[in-house]
């Protein structure tokens, strides 16, 4: 039975080596249950790219489904903004503009 309602994760795509599979780092912020710190938590989630059109950089949304594999059970969405596009900042050039 399909769930009415799949889980929805954004991310950073860090590898597209295997055919139509990519990993994807998704980062959520928690907070510390004592201290109330708040800490930045990492998951990789394999996900099935039909069409092998993510690269690494992208930031990318996979949505939950049945498994596909062993580790694979998310699938790519959409392609939300690619590494090739996404505006590059220089340190140097930061440094410069502050002073």
């Amino acid at each position: 039975m399909a769930s009415s309602n799949p889980r929805l994760l954004t991310g950073v795509v860090i590898s597209d080596k295997a055919d139509k599979t990519i990993t994807v780092k998704v980062e959520r912020k928690v907070r510390h249950p004592l201290y109330g710190k708040i800490m930045k938590r990492t998951t990789k989630v394999h996900a099935h790219d039909e069409s092998n059109a993510a690269s690494t950089g992208d930031i990318v949304t996979v949505k939950e489904c049945r498994p596909i594999s062993k580790s694979k059970t998310w699938v790519l969405v959409t392609d939300q903004e690619t590494a090739a596009t996404s505006p590059v900042v220089n340190d140097e050039e930061v440094l410069e503009e502050t002073d």
